[in-house]
Formats: C-alpha cells, structure tokens, sequence
C-alpha cells in the first residue's frame, strides 16, 4: 500500500515537471536563435561601418565570420557548413544585407511561436 502512495507520488510530481522543462527547453532554443539574429546584423554592421559599404550591400559568409567568436557555433556554421548559418533547431537563416535585419525563419517561428509570439522576435520577424 505504502509502495503505491509513493509511485503515485512520483508521477504527480513527474506530470508537473516534464511539461515545464519541455517548454524551458523551447524557450532556450527561441534565445538561441535570437542571439544568433542579433550576432549576424551586427557583424554585418560592423563589415559596413569598417569597408564603407551602402545600404544594400551583402558580406558573404566568410566575410561574416570574421566578426564572429573564433571556434563557436555560429563561426563554424559560416566557415564549414556552406556558407550559411543555422538557428537552434537547424534551419537556415539567410545571411542579412546592410541595414536590413536577417530575419527568424518561418518554420523556427512556427515551432517556437508558443514559448516565442511575435514580439519576442522584434526585430527579426516580419508577419508578411
């Protein structure tokens, strides 16, 4: 009988924990991708700024990573992984132009929109 309360316990418990950590976990993979976002336009900001170039231009993606941390994720996405980085979930972010943000996938936003609605993705989501 003793043995039964506590099982029953233990899954109480567990029904309470699993959804919140699925969910910390969505949420986690939402800051990554934005932290992502904003690495990229600023290392396309500073490509700008350093070469003079105009609104519109385009850095490739090896021009991109040398602004980004030498060994990390994103820097190795963009040096190895054919020229494009990739969010959390393995999406492909298009590389950004000048004064124009990169923008948070589609299929990204749909899976995280739970645990990440529009607003979380300011400025790197347009609704069109």
């Amino acid at each position: 009988m003793e043995i039964m309360i506590v099982v029953a316990i233990i899954a109480l418990l567990a029904s309470i924990a699993v959804p919140s950590a699925l969910r910390a976990r969505k949420r986690s993979q939402a800051t990554s991708t934005l932290n992502t976002l904003r690495l990229l336009d600023a290392a396309c900001d500073q490509w700008a700024i350093e070469n003079g170039q105009s609104p519109g231009s385009a850095p490739g993606a090896s021009v991109l990573a040398g602004y980004i941390k030498v060994n990390s994720k994103l820097y190795t996405d963009l040096k190895t992984g054919g020229g494009s980085a990739k969010d959390a979930l393995g999406n492909t972010i298009a590389l950004p132009v000048v004064d124009t943000p990169p923008v948070v996938p589609a299929s990204t936003f749909s899976s995280l929109s739970d645990v990440a609605p529009s607003p979380f993705w300011v400025p790197f989501y347009s609704a069109s």
